[in-house]
C-alpha cells in the first residue's frame, strides 16, 4: 500500500492516468490525495472530475480556487470567464452528483498516522495546524449547508487582506477561504498579497512566501500545497512539498510517494506526442 499526492490537474486528464500506470497504482490498495483545483482551463474538466468521482473512495482531495469558481458558476451566482473550460460540466446529466459530491469535499486533509497535512494554498504563519483545522471546518459547515449560495456569492474579493477576530460571518469566510486556497505572499502576520503569482524572487516589498517565514507556527508539520505553479515544484523550504508545476501551462505533471517523497512527473511534451 503507497499514497501518493499530485498537483493541480485542472482538467488533464491523460497525464494523470499516465502516472498512476507508471506506479501500477492499485486502487483497492493505494490512495491517491490530490491538491484541489481538479477542472478547469485543460481540455478534459468534465472527463477529469468523474474519473475522481469515480475513484472517489481510493482519493483525499482538497478544494481549490477553480473548485470553488465552478461551484459559484454552477449556483449561477458567478459568471463563467472567457478561459474557464467548465460548460461540458455545467450541461452534464451527472452535474448534480458531481458538484453535490465536490462541495462536501474538505479545504484542509490531516493524514495524523502519516504525519502529513494538504491544503491547496497554504496556512498562514500565524495560524496553528490545529486552528487552521478549525478554520476550513467552519468554512466547510457553511459551503455544506443552507448558506451555500450566500457563501458562494461573497467569498470573492481580495479584502480584508487578513484575519482579525472581530470581522463578521461573511469577511470571516472570504479571508479563512483566501488562506487556503489564493495565498502565495504575505507578511508574518498574514496579510495577503493576492495580486502576484511569480516566482519567490519576485515577492512583492513587504511581503514573503507564506511558507518562508521561520517562526510560523507550523514550521514543524509537514505540508503538501499546490496552486502556485511558478515554484516549479521548489519550495526550497523545510516540510512543505510544493507539487503544482504548470501541466495545464505546458510544463509538468508532478506526483509524489508520501512514504519515502520520492516524484514522478511527466511533461506535456511527452503526454502530447504520445
Amino acid at each position: 500500500m503507497a499514497t501518493y499526492a499530485i498537483g493541480d490537474l485542472q482538467g488533464c486528464l491523460k497525464p494523470l492516468k499516465h502516472l498512476l500506470a507508471v506506479v501500477n497504482f492499485n486502487p483497492l490498495h493505494d490512495k491517491l490525495w490530490l491538491t484541489g483545483d481538479l477542472i478547469n482551463r485543460g481540455p478534459e474538466s468534465l472527463e477529469t472530475l468523474r474519473f475522481v468521482y469515480k475513484m472517489r473512495d481510493s482519493i483525499v482531495t482538497v478544494l481549490g480556487n477553480h473548485d470553488l469558481h465552478l461551484l459559484a458558476v454552477a449556483a449561477g451566482v458567478r459568471q463563467a470567464s472567457s478561459s474557464d473550460t467548465l460548460d461540458e460540466i455545467l450541461h452534464a446529466p451527472d452535474k448534480d452528483t458531481l458538484l453535490e459530491w465536490l462541495r462536501q469535499q474538505p479545504l484542509l486533509h490531516h493524514d495524523p498516522n502519516l504525519q502529513y497535512s494538504m491544503v491547496h494554498a497554504g496556512i498562514p504563519p500565524q495560524w496553528s495546524l490545529k486552528k487552521a483545522k478549525k478554520k476550513a471546518k467552519e468554512v466547510e459547515c457553511v459551503l455544506q449547508s443552507d448558506l451555500c449560495e450566500m457563501f458562494l456569492l461573497t467569498m470573492y474579493g481580495n479584502k480584508p487582506s487578513g484575519w482579525k477576530k472581530n470581522l463578521d460571518d461573511v469577511d470571516r469566510w472570504r479571508v479563512i477561504t483566501n488562506y487556503f486556497t489564493r495565498m502565495r505572499f504575505c507578511t508574518a502576520k498574514g496579510r495577503l498579497e493576492l495580486t502576484c503569482s511569480a516566482g519567490i524572487h519576485h515577492a512583492p516589498k513587504g511581503y514573503a512566501p507564506w511558507f518562508e517565514y521561520l517562526d510560523r507556527k507550523t514550521y514543524s508539520d509537514r505540508i503538501i500545497f499546490g496552486h502556485w505553479a511558478a515554484l516549479e515544484g521548489q519550495a526550497y523550504s523545510e516540510n512543505v512539498f510544493a507539487l503544482d508545476t504548470g501541466y495545464v501551462w505546458g510544463n509538468s505533471m508532478t506526483m509524489m510517494r508520501l512514504e519515502d517523497q520520492k516524484r514522478f512527473s511527466v511533461s506535456a511534451d511527452e503526454i502530447n506526442s504520445n
